[in-house]
């Protein structure tokens, strides 16, 4: 593919439109149509049974804990609860699946007509739900051999099952218009805000780094639209579906690159091909996977060994009951218990320090200090090491620990950092670190004053400026004796010596 156009470029000429389907594994203890354990990390094919695995003569049972979290998430997303549904078999071959279909639901969803509001910069956003349907998660396949870990190229594929039939929700959005070139962040903080809001409902862990949640990003790219236009006329380009997108990050970035490639089949007077596509975060591009289906090509049809799900209202406002505070809720009345400004609100949760920080403050630091330590030291750590400042290995009683040390004066900012550089070398407790490395305040007035007269012989013209009321000049002496004890010499009693001795 020749060069792609600029971002600017493709907002010149087209308007995007997007779809996200975002996929949320469960967190039952068993899978959704029966008894095998659900947990991460097993041997592969040590957690199945004949119902998992399609044999002749098994037959499912629908797991009730996944239809309550179902119904959870359904109402923390403003949907609407069906009063009664079923599931279908979604029919295709494919390796991963080993009854050769799956059980979904199709045109009877649990939930639908629901939205989610979304921040971006400040601003709000809102992201329309079509449906949230209850599925079962496929097996996993393993590709050996090749240079990219896809079907392409390898020698051979292993197929562990003990994923297939693990409880899964698809929340599918309607189309996302009118973002332009904001396309990208929305994206990225619609999944975003939909993670947080799995989390505070608990029933996924939401580990995208394990495929607990993942998302399918929906593109398509439609000819700029006239001024006036509405909604409803705007007429949708070919959409391509990029699968299984891992981190909020490539979802932004998955985003932006389909724009531009669809951008440049267009400009060359070329079809855009409704397809799947794969991501690669190495290079930050996508490849073809295969021809996208419609939903006739699946051939649905009503699961004949279920029965349908019938939730009735009171059990539908039992759990509507059970709902959490609303994790941007959370946010808006911590942020007026701890004084932050919106600026600050957002540079606090942008860095995903927002639950350290809250944990921080419960572990007795003050709101500011606290939000202090880990936007800075900890997270310019963080950057330089490349991970996320939450997998840096030091936890919020430590920064608390750390924060009483200096306001009780046995360390001041500068010393507490190398108490971090001992923590991140797993050297104890910040009162050992300090006590190991000698580190604790030197207030004895006997070696401060020693110092302070050094300080003051070698710098006797700035001594003779604070002799005639230049006070502001004994910073500098001050910085003299502090770079003399290393750092250790309490700052307030070394001002009072130069003044008692100068003045």
């Amino acid at each position: 593919m020749s060069a792609l156009p600029s971002f600017d470029e493709v907002l010149a000429s087209y308007d995007p439109a997007m779809g996200l389907e975002v996929h949320v594994e469960l967190n039952t203890n068993s899978k959704m149509f029966c008894g095998c354990p659900t947990a991460f990390g097993a041997e592969p094919n040590t957690q199945v049974c004949p119902t998992c695995l399609g044999l002749p003569g098994a037959m499912p049972v629908v797991n009730a804990k996944g239809v309550e979290a179902a119904i959870r998430i359904g109402l923390a997303l403003n949907c609407e609860i069906a009063e009664w549904c079923r599931f279908a078999r979604k029919n295709y071959f494919y390796p991963d699946m080993p009854k050769n279909f799956q059980t979904s639901q199709y045109d009877e969803p649990i939930a639908f007509e629901g939205y989610l509001d979304v921040d971006v910069d400040g601003d709000t956003f809102r992201v329309e739900i079509e449906r949230a349907h209850m599925e079962e998660d496929t097996g996993k396949a393993t590709h050996v051999g090749g240079a990219t870990g896809r079907i392409q190229g390898a020698d051979y594929s292993l197929i562990d099952y003990n994923r297939a039939g693990i409880p899964l929700i698809e929340i599918v959005t309607k189309p996302i218009l009118g973002a332009g070139e904001r396309a990208p962040e929305v994206a990225k903080a619609y999944v975003a805000a939909l993670r947080e809001l799995i989390v505070a409902l608990g029933v996924s862990d939401a580990r995208m780094d394990q495929g607990s949640i993942r998302a399918d990003v929906n593109l398509s790219l439609a000819p700029k639209a006239p001024a006036g236009s509405t909604a409803g006329e705007v007429v949708l380009g070919t959409r391509s579906e990029t699968k299984n997108v891992n981190s909020l990050r490539s979802v932004e970035r998955a985003v932006r690159y389909e724009m531009q490639r669809h951008a440049s089949v267009l400009d060359a007077g070329g079809k855009v091909l409704q397809e799947t596509r794969h991501w690669h975060e190495d290079t930050g591009v996508t490849t073809s996977g295969r021809e996208k289906s419609d939903a006739e090509d699946y051939r649905y049809f009503p699961e004949p060994d279920l029965v349908p799900v019938a939730p009735s209202r009171e059990w539908v406002e039992e759990l509507r009951g059970t709902l959490p505070e609303l994790p941007w809720v959370r946010r808006a009345r911590l942020q007026a218990e701890w004084g932050f400004s919106d600026l600050e609100m957002r540079d606090t949760v942008g860095a995903g320090a927002f639950d350290l920080v809250e944990q921080t403050i419960a572990e007795g630091s003050a709101p500011q200090a606290a939000r202090k330590w880990w936007l800075t030291e900890l997270a310019r750590r963080a950057n330089e090491t490349g991970v996320d400042v939450a997998e840096l290995g030091v936890s919020p009683a430590q920064v608390a620990a750390v924060q009483r040390l200096v306001e009780g004066g046995t360390i001041n900012d500068k010393l507490a950092r190398q108490v971090f550089d001992g923590l991140l070398a797993g050297e104890g407790t910040p009162e050992e670190i300090v006590a190991a490395r000698g580190l604790e305040i030197v207030s004895d007035d006997g070696a401060l004053s020693a110092a302070v007269d050094k300080a003051i012989a070698e710098n006797p013209d700035i001594a003779d400026k604070i002799r005639d009321g230049k006070v502001a000049a004994a910073g500098a002496l001050i910085g003299a004796v502090m770079k003399e004890m290393r750092g250790q010499a309490d700052a307030g009693r070394v001002r009072e010596l130069v003044l008692e001795k100068l003045a």
